[in-house]
């Protein structure tokens, strides 16, 4: 869910949980794009007039990075032509606010039974491969142990293979949105995911780009 309304979102998360979904809440534009383009979710809730990146501005990045997740917009705005614009750029569904709850869920329902894709298990980049059924990493047939720690971060560094992550994005994408803590812990975590790599004979490379963050590059 992306709401940068705090009553909203907090009741939408409360309710959500009861109705038995787990619900991760984005509370602004930018990390709630973060979040849909490092992790794979069953739908997303997005509202559309958000500080910084709008809800259609993250809707378009989205889907033209070829991510399917069904999504369903929520919005004061309830004009045919804010309605269409919406549908057009993406989304599956359109809920005006104020709505019901139950409203909502039995939409949310709805279009998760609509989407017919399934969301990729194993992921690749390069001599990489990672199964995130099994959770494990093998490079070239060649299993390599990691923690869960190392797994998570090497997954989305392989979802942004060849893009600079920064430090604050892992961090928040292991520990959550509420990560306030500093960004040193996770160096630990790459340098043994990145000395687990060369011993494992991967073409591909973990580089650190100083002030900014990782990049996962394949040599092939």
């Amino acid at each position: 869910m992306i709401e940068d309304d705090p009553l909203i979102g907090k009741s939408l998360k409360k309710g959500l949980n009861e109705a038995g979904h787990e619900c991760f809440w984005a509370r602004e534009g930018m990390l709630g794009l973060e979040k849909a383009l490092g992790q794979q979710f069953d739908a997303i809730i997005m509202d559309i007039m958000l500080p910084g990146k709008n809800g259609i501005e993250i809707l378009g990045e989205i889907r033209g990075k070829g991510i399917k997740t069904p999504v369903l917009l929520l919005t004061a705005l309830g004009s045919v032509e804010e309605r269409v614009s919406g549908l057009k750029a993406g989304a599956d569904d359109y809920l005006v606010k104020p709505f019901a709850l139950q409203e909502l869920i039995a939409r949310l329902d709805a279009i998760c039974r609509r989407s017919v894709t399934k969301p990729a298990m194993v992921l690749v980049s390069g001599d990489l491969k990672l199964d995130l059924t099994t959770r494990k990493l093998s490079v070239s047939e060649k299993e390599i142990m990691l923690t869960p720690t190392e797994f998570s971060v090497l997954e989305l560094l392989i979802r942004h293979a060849g893009q600079v992550v920064p430090r604050k994005m892992i961090c928040e994408h292991i520990w959550d949105s509420d990560w306030e803590g500093t960004t040193n812990v996770i160096e630990v975590h790459i340098n043994r995911l990145r000395n687990k790599l060369k011993k494992g004979g991967t073409e591909s490379t973990l580089e650190t780009v100083r002030g900014r963050g990782y990049v996962l590059l394949s040599n092939r």
